[in-house]
C-alpha cells in the first residue's frame, strides 16, 4: 500500500487500519460530505468571485483613503485577500493539531462555518463607502471562516473514503459545489436585474433603479450566508462524530506536539516534500486567478455586474465537467501527469489574459479557467491524500501542512498581483507575472514523475 510505499519504516497498527475501513465508501456519509461543498461554495462564488467584487469596485471611481493609507480599491481588495489568509496561515497549523488531539475536528468544521456564514450576513449593512473599513472587515472574517473550515473539511477524505476511490470523491465534492453554488448565483442575479421581484423598486427612475440593485445586492449577502449555514449544519449530521475520548485537558500543548510529530514524519517522506512545495507555487497563481478574475474583467474590459455574473456560471457550468473529466484523466495518465497537462493551461490563460481586448475572448478564457479550475483543486486535494500514510490518525494534522501551504500562497499571490497593479497602473502585468509561479511548480511536479505510486501498485505513468 502506499503508506508502505512511501515509509518502509513506519510501524503501521494493523488493528487500526481495519477499524479505519469498516466504514469507508458509505454513500450517505460521502453525499454527506460533499453537500459541505455545496453549502460553502456559495460563498466562494457569491461573495469572493461574482457579486462582492463588482460591488466593492463600484464604490469609488478613484482612489480612497483607509486608515491613513491611500488605495485603489482593486488593490486594497486583493491586500484585503492577503491579510485573511495570513491570519488563517499563522492560526489553522496549531487549531489542526489541537482538533486531532482533542477528537473534535467537527466541532472546529461546524465553528468556522458559522464565524463565516454569520460575518457573510453582516455584510448587510455594508452599504457604501462611509462603512468601507465595516465591509473590509467582515470580508476578512468571512474568507476566515470559509477557508478555516477547509482544512477539516478536507482531512474527513480519508476517513470516509477507500484510497482507490479519492479522486470520484473529490470531484463529486466539487461537483456539488459547483451546481448548489450556481443555483443560488443565478437566484442572486435574477433578484439584482429585477428587484422587484423583492418588493424594491422597479420603475425606470435611473438612480432609484440603481439604489435599488444595490440594496438587491446586499440581500444576496444575505441569502448566501443563510445557504451557507442551513446546508452546512445538515452536511454536519452525516459526517463522522468527534471522537471526544481523547486528549480533555491541556489541547494546547497537545496541539503543538501533534504538529511536531506531523512534521517529523512528514519529512521522511520526500515525495510529499516535492508535492507539497510544488503545491505551493502553483496554487499561488490558480487561487490569484480565481480570487482576482472578475476584478481584472471590471477594470481591464468594463464588464459590469451582469457580465461578470454570465462569466461566472459559464466558468461553473465547464467547471462541473472539467473535475469529473480530469478524474478520469488521472485514470489512464497519472496524477502527476495529469497535473501537468493543466498547469500548462493555466500559463496559457495568463498569456492570453495579457493580451486580451474584447469581452468576447474573455469568455473564452473563462471556458479554460473553468475547464481547469475544479480538476485542478480536485486532482491536487486527492493526489494529496495519496501521500499521507494511509494508517495515521493525524489526517488534521497533516491536511494541515496542505492547507498552509495554500494560504500562503494566496497571500504571496495576492499581494503580488496587488503590488504589481499598485506600481504599474494596470492588471496586465500582474497576470503574466503569475506565469511565474506555474512554472516553478511545473518543474517540481515534472521531476516527480515516476517517483510514486498510484493506488493500482504501479509507478505513475511517465
Amino acid at each position: 500500500m502506499l503508506g508502505n510505499v512511501l515509509c518502509p519504516s513506519m510501524n503501521i497498527d494493523e488493528n487500526l487500519v481495519d477499524n479505519q475501513q469498516r466504514d469507508l465508501n458509505n454513500p450517505k456519509t460521502i453525499n454527506g460530505w460533499a453537500m459541505f461543498d455545496w453549502a460553502n461554495s456559495a460563498y466562494a462564488l457569491v461573495i469572493t468571485v461574482a457579486i462582492f467584487p463588482a460591488y466593492y469596485s463600484s464604490l469609488s471611481e478613484g482612489p480612497v483613503e483607509l486608515m491613513g493609507r491611500t488605495y485603489n480599491l482593486a488593490s486594497l481588495f486583493s491586500y484585503a485577500i492577503s491579510a485573511a489568509y495570513l491570519i488563517l496561515a499563522a492560526v489553522s497549523p496549531l487549531l489542526s493539531g489541537i482538533a486531532d488531539a482533542s477528537g473534535r475536528k467537527l466541532a472546529f468544521l461546524r465553528g468556522f462555518t458559522i464565524i463565516g456564514s454569520l460575518s457573510c450576513i453582516s455584510m448587510w449593512w455594508f452599504k457604501d463607502l462611509d462603512q468601507l473599513g465595516l465591509g473590509t472587515s467582515l470580508f476578512m472574517l468571512a474568507t476566515i471562516g470559509f477557508s478555516g473550515a477547509l482544512v477539516f473539511y478536507n482531512a474527513f477524505l480519508p476517513e470516509i473514503a477507500s484510497e482507490d476511490r479519492y479522486d470520484a470523491v473529490s470531484a463529486r465534492g466539487f461537483s456539488f459545489g459547483y451546481v448548489g453554488s450556481i443555483i443560488l448565483l443565478v437566484g442572486c442575479l435574477v433578484m439584482i436585474l429585477n428587484p422587484g421581484l423583492v418588493g424594491l423598486y422597479a420603475g425606470e427612475n435611473g438612480e432609484k433603479a440603481a439604489e435599488a440593485a444595490r440594496t438587491a445586492t446586499r440581500i444576496s449577502f444575505v441569502l448566501v450566508g443563510i445557504w451557507w449555514l442551513v446546508f452546512g449544519l445538515f452536511s454536519f449530521t452525516r459526517l463522522p462524530k468527534d471522537d471526544k475520548t481523547k486528549v480533555e485537558k491541556g489541547w494546547l500543548r497537545a496541539g503543538y506536539r501533534e504538529i511536531r510529530k506531523t512534521w517529523k514524519d512528514a519529512r521522511t517522506q520526500p515525495a510529499l516534500i516535492r508535492f507539497l512545495t510544488s503545491f505551493f507555487f502553483y496554487s499561488a497563481g490558480v487561487q490569484t486567478v480565481l480570487f482576482l478574475a472578475s476584478t481584472f474583467a471590471e477594470s481591464e474590459l468594463g464588464f459590469d455586474t451582469t457580465e461578470l455574473i454570465k462569466v461566472v456560471l459559464l466558468l461553473q457550468v465547464v467547471a462541473i465537467g472539467g473535475a469529473w473529466a480530469f478524474a478520469k484523466t488521472s485514470k489512464k495518465f497519472g496524477n502527476i501527469n495529469s497535473l501537468l497537462i493543466m498547469l500548462g493551461i493555466w500559463m496559457a490563460v495568463c498569456f492570453l489574459a495579457y493580451f486580451v481586448t474584447e469581452k468576447s475572448a474573455f469568455y473564452a478564457i473563462s471556458g479554460l479557467v473553468g475547464l481547469v479550475m475544479g480538476g485542478i483543486q480536485s486532482l491536487s486535494r486527492s493526489t494529496y491524500s495519496k501521500l499521507i500514510p494511509e494508517a495515521t490518525e493525524d489526517n488534521t494534522s497533516y491536511f494541515s501542512f496542505y492547507d498552509l501551504l495554500e494560504k500562503l500562497a494566496i497571500v504571496v499571490g495576492t499581494f503580488s498581483f496587488g503590488m504589481i497593479n499598485q506600481l504599474t497602473g494596470g492588471m496586465r502585468n500582474s497576470m503574466l507575472a503569475l506565469v511565474v509561479f506555474f512554472v516553478i511548480g511545473g518543474i517540481l511536479l515534472w521531476s516527480m514523475r515516476g517517483k510514486i505510486r498510484n493506488v493500482e501498485g504501479v509507478i505513475d505513468p511517465v
